[in-house]
């Protein structure tokens, strides 16, 4: 139950960041449980109604004239279904002999290297298709954008397929890819699939671009394509709202037989949600939401952009594979930053293929749903401004901070890390001369432990630390970020001077805890020797506790025994002529042990 409160609790707050549009899409889902129960005739009546006018102001709101709207909850369930209506349309034989008439001519779909990964594994599992009939159109590795689709690899390769006796089914570009955004070449790619018969299907962010007024003519292209998925969810901030999928087609037979088309009125209450959304927004507040994060783009791009001009960037292709990772390390780690620094920004990490980890700011799938403002892109700027410096140093001085390392061999030890973002990461060792394996391993991370807390007490703003919890060697120590004026060497010569001045304490401390042993040992023997002698010397009834104290209060015994001394930094008993005592001065330097 408690933790059912907590559920429920923590879904509360976040309602209250979703909007007086996102309530409407709410409100929708609930009624539509509501409209559900109505009697048949209503039902149907009703849910025509809403998804014909939901299906004609997306057509019209997206320029796609004449087309057909799917809703559905799984954003790859459009594209499966359209693949479906394709299959049922190029084999005419297809209903009634099944996948028999595919294996005798097999179905090609195409798809750009740039599209989100496991689409195509998904859509081959849903049709029921092997690997094999999917096939992954490189991008522009010279001309051109290098995550666009390579047009003239893809006619070379539809060629060949066709020359198999393959049949080129479906093509699927991007108006947006899922990592950097780009948009493929979808006027050629469109003339080059009427040429083959093949169906052109279209998604990516970039398409909410095609609300606005003014339209790049890359994007504008998409509006020729056969099909397209939209995710106006994501792009207007409204939760739980269906994704869609605009489609040309004329038999309406073969989109019921692919699942485009449903004769159940409840289905039909998928575009509810939508409905009232869109309802609620209006035409010029759907176009004003998608015009405000193409504006936060802009600003983004004219504010901190330029600064990077002069510092390379692109392709990693040029850096060794430990070079790669370090690059990656120090790029989550500038996300990681900013993910805490400015949250609402929406930045997060993407891998891209040839450069590997990036930082990606896309507002057209965030700035809705956080309500990201331009203060907030004028922090993100400044912050970026603050940190790619600091990076920037760092990765410069990664070098020198080896090398200085080296030159104290062997107290220090350099160790290689390359998904460490930082200067860099080294471990003192102690000389371990008569000590086994496990005494070294043991004294090895005591001395680094304190070394570290000497190192964080110190007045610096580098962030000492022990680094990554996993993949980590015993008793590193990490440096952090560190700006281009800090001095390598110093740096490194304070970590080496505090591991010695650690090192030297605890033999010390061990050599004084030896020579107090030994010199216990020889107290010991001595008070015993001491006993003996006196025991001779006075005899042994006066040792004797009552008759003792009568004899040496008739005949007191002037004793012959000296007392003695232990020096600590001699190391050896002296005579003194004390009274019996065991003293421990204040400095621990010297113990007396008299007689």
């Amino acid at each position: 139950m408690r933790s059912m409160i907590k559920l429920l609790f923590g879904i509360s707050i976040r309602m209250q960041n979703v909007g007086e549009q996102g309530h409407m899409a709410l409100l929708g889902h609930s009624l539509a449980a509501y409209i559900s129960v109505l009697d048949r005739e209503r039902l149907r009546k009703l849910t025509t109604r809403i998804l014909s006018d939901t299906t004609l102001w997306l057509c019209k709101l997206f320029r796609y004239e004449n087309g057909s709207a799917y809703f559905h909850e799984d954003d790859r369930d459009g594209l499966v279904r359209v693949c479906r209506l394709v299959i049922n349309a190029r084999y005419e034989e297809y209903a009634s002999e099944g996948y028999a008439v595919l294996s005798a001519k097999q179905p090609v779909i195409y798809q750009s290297a740039s599209c989100r990964p496991g689409l195509g594994q998904h859509l081959c599992n849903q049709l029921g298709l092997p690997l094999s009939s999917l096939c992954r159109v490189p991008c522009n590795t010279i001309f051109g954008s290098q995550h666009q689709m390579d047009v003239a690899l893809l006619d070379k390769l539809i060629k060949e397929d066709t020359e198999a006796g393959k049949v080129p089914l479906l093509l699927i570009a991007n108006a947006g890819t899922p990592g950097a955004g780009h948009t493929d070449k979808l006027g050629r790619l469109k003339d080059l699939c009427d040429q083959y018969n093949m169906w052109l299907h279209v998604e990516g962010v970039n398409l909410a671009t095609l609300a606005l007024g003014q339209v790049t003519s890359a994007v504008m292209a998409a509006t020729r394509c056969d099909s397209m998925t939209l995710a106006p969810g994501q792009w207007l901030g409204l939760p739980a709202v269906t994704a869609v999928t605009l489609y040309r087609h004329e038999d309406p037979a073969l989109s019921l037989a692919a699942g485009l088309t449903s004769s159940q009125p409840v289905e039909k209450l998928r575009a509810l949600p939508l409905w009232l959304s869109l309802q609620y927004l209006g035409h010029d507040g759907i176009v004003q939401t998608i015009r405000h994060a193409t504006v936060l783009l802009y600003f983004y791009f004219i504010s901190f952009c330029p600064m990077l001009l002069g510092s390379g960037g692109g392709s990693v292709e040029g850096y060794c594979a430990e070079e790669k990772e370090v690059l990656n390390a120090f790029n989550k780690w500038l996300c990681k930053q900013l993910a805490h620094l400015v949250p609402i920004s929406g930045v997060d990490v993407v891998e891209l293929e040839d450069e590997g980890i990036c930082l990606r700011f896309s507002p057209l799938l965030t700035a809705a749903i956080l309500g990201t403002q331009q203060k907030d892109i004028e922090e993100l700027v400044e912050k970026l401004t603050e940190l790619v410096p600091i990076m920037s140093s760092t990765m410069c001085l990664r070098q020198d901070f080896r090398e200085e390392t080296y030159r104290h061999s062997p107290w220090l030890r350099y160790i290689e890390d390359f998904c460490w973002p930082g200067l860099g990461a080294v471990r003192f060792e102690p000389r371990a001369e008569g000590m086994d394996e496990y005494r070294r391993k043991q004294e090895l991370e005591k001395m680094n432990a304190e070394l570290l807390k000497k190192l964080q007490d110190l007045d610096t703003d580098i962030i000492f630390s022990t680094g990554p919890e996993a993949g980590t060697e015993d008793g590193c120590i990490f440096v952090g970020m560190v700006t281009e004026d800090v001095d390598v060497s110093d740096l490194v010569d304070t970590i080496a001077a505090l591991g010695r001045d650690i090192e030297e304490s605890g033999r010390l401390l061990e050599n004084m805890t030896e020579v107090v042993r030994k010199g216990i040992l020889e107290a010991e023997l001595q008070l015993q020797k001491a006993n003996e002698e006196k025991l001779m010397e006075e005899g042994m009834l006066r040792q004797l506790p009552l008759v003792g104290s009568v004899l040496n209060w008739f005949s007191p015994v002037q004793s012959s025994i000296k007392g003695r001394t232990f020096n600590l930094a001699a190391g050896m008993m002296r005579n003194k002529e004390v009274s019996f005592e065991i003293v421990l001065n204040a400095k621990c330097s010297v113990i007396l042990i008299s007689l």
